[in-house]
């Protein structure tokens, strides 16, 4: 039985679909004192549970503790943990004396209630390496050639930093035609300031896609939209794994330039063109 997280319901949905499981019904309150409980009414004795929760805020990791604790006690056989989104995933180290390896913490008490966990494009593919039950992340970025057009112009595809150019690669690879390339990006910890040079491609009258795995605040990505813009980019789209789009990251991506965004349903928001769950259901 697929068991959804509540900011994850059509993810958890599209995932049903794909592999023909049942699609539990989940009841979800707070109770005056703040407090979260679920409930999952049908019964799941003996059966594999599939909880399927993106972790975009600590309340959402409540609810998936208290999700999986929810199936143990209706007598699953087993735990499938997927995780669209793995909140805290950037949190891979202690960037300041003090401060803890934050998803190693989640990662910790996730495991407690699981028997397998599934993520898809974690920004750290090592933050698996922190939970205590075996653990897979899926690749998902070659889905996101899928809504882009038909015509494109001589495209490239272009990642935001060196670090992230297997993600243009892969889509270019499933669109089946383009050059890739990434953007110089340096990123001052202490300021948050990130300093973006352009990369040595011609862009001129050549359409781009700008690939990420996440767009988080949106200020990066619009600043490379910005100098794409400059050097006269005849089109330039964003595809992103998790279009977390916080605050007003839209309105930074519109007013630089950008032709279009997509992403994909990890995160469901109004660019979620695209789901990720066959990426998951192939690894179920």
């Amino acid at each position: 039985m697929i068991i959804p997280g509540a900011d994850t319901q059509a993810f958890a949905a599209a995932l049903a679909e794909e592999t023909g499981e049942r699609l539990g019904r989940v009841e979800y309150e707070r109770f005056a004192d703040g407090e979260h409980v679920v409930r999952v009414p049908e019964a799941v004795e003996g059966e594999r549970a599939v909880v399927v929760a993106s972790t975009v805020d600590s309340d959402a990791h409540v609810q998936l503790l208290q999700l999986q604790d929810a199936v143990r006690e209706t007598g699953a056989s087993d735990v499938v943990t997927v995780l669209p989104y793995m909140g805290y995933a950037r949190q891979d180290e202690a960037f300041k004396p003090g401060e803890p390896v934050s998803s190693r913490a989640m990662a910790r008490a996730i495991s407690t209630g699981t028997d397998r966990v599934i993520t898809v494009n974690p920004h750290e593919p090592s933050v698996c390496d922190f939970f205590d039950v075996p653990t897979t992340h899926v690749d998902a970025a070659g889905l996101l050639a899928d809504p882009l057009p038909e015509d494109l112009e001589d495209p490239l595809f272009l990642s935001p930093d060196e670090g992230a150019i297997d993600l243009p690669i892969t889509a270019r690879d499933a669109y089946g035609e383009g050059e890739t390339d990434f953007f110089e990006k340096e990123r001052d910890y202490d300021s948050g300031d990130i300093e973006i040079t352009p990369s040595d491609a011609d862009v001129a009258g050549r359409d781009v896609v700008l690939v990420d795995d996440i767009i988080a605040t949106g200020s990066t990505m619009s600043e490379s939209v910005a100098v794409l813009a400059e050097r006269d980019a005849r089109r330039i789209f964003v595809t992103c794994v998790h279009p977390m789009l916080a605050s007003n990251a839209l309105t930074k991506l519109s007013a630089a330039g950008v032709d279009a965004v997509y992403g994909t349903d990890t995160l469901e928001r109004a660019v979620s063109e695209i789901s990720a769950a066959p990426a998951v259901a192939a690894e179920l």
